[in-house]
């Protein structure tokens, strides 16, 4: 990812995260950054890699890890999702079942459906790729304050996608709760999907 656009998404997300992290300090204490009453990041709809449309609502129930990302990303990508799969596998099987791991690519022009069918479960055949039309793609991006911009082809007709690489966890009740740094995910996660499945049991989060 590029430094500035790194330093971008980091400044959009600094002054909401301080002040929800003040006003939620009774709830459970994460690892990742808790955004838990964040008024963003409440809704989606775009189509799985399995051709069925797809909204938050569909998930409820689970608790949702959504990353960013596309196929032809070197390296953030495909570790983000190899150390997701392994944060799953590390869950018992009943709680590994409570947990969807979403990822939506920001490169609709060259993964489509079929490609992300191919790419996404091959981490994991529980995970879902989603994508939708430009339109669509901008329009979540926005709503989960992601960055993201295609850089110039080259010679061969070749461009990499400049993007925020922060994910996002919803509680069951399609909450927005936590936003998971791209290089904290297999030293923080694990203990987060924890706290969030033991709150489950408990009855839900606060509101």
């Amino acid at each position: 990812m590029h430094p500035r656009s790194r330093h971008f998404a980091a400044a959009a997300l600094l002054a909401t995260t301080v002040s929800l992290a003040a006003c939620y300090a009774d709830h459970p204490k994460f690892k990742s950054t808790d955004v838990t009453g964040a008024s963003w990041g409440n809704s989606l709809s775009l189509t799985g890699h399995d051709g069925k449309s797809r909204t938050l609502e569909d998930f409820r129930g689970k608790i949702v890890v959504l990353t960013f990302g596309f196929t032809h990303c070197p390296d953030v990508c495909p570790t983000t999702l190899s150390e997701m799969a392994q944060v799953r596998k590390g869950l018992k099987p009943a709680e590994a079942q409570r947990v969807q791991v979403l990822f939506m690519t920001l490169d609709p022009e060259r993964d489509t459906r079929a490609v992300l069918a191919q790419y996404v479960p091959a981490f994991d055949p529980s995970f879902l790729g989603l994508h939708g039309d430009p339109e669509a793609t901008r329009r979540t991006a926005k709503e989960f304050k992601i960055f993201f911009e295609k850089r110039a082809s080259d010679a061969k007709g070749a461009y990499a996608v400049d993007h925020s690489t922060q994910s996002y966890v919803l509680d069951a009740a399609g909450r927005l709760r936590l936003m998971v740094k791209h290089d904290s995910i297999a030293a923080d996660l694990p203990h987060d999907l924890k706290e969030l499945l033991q709150e489950e049991g408990r009855g839900g989060a606060k509101s």
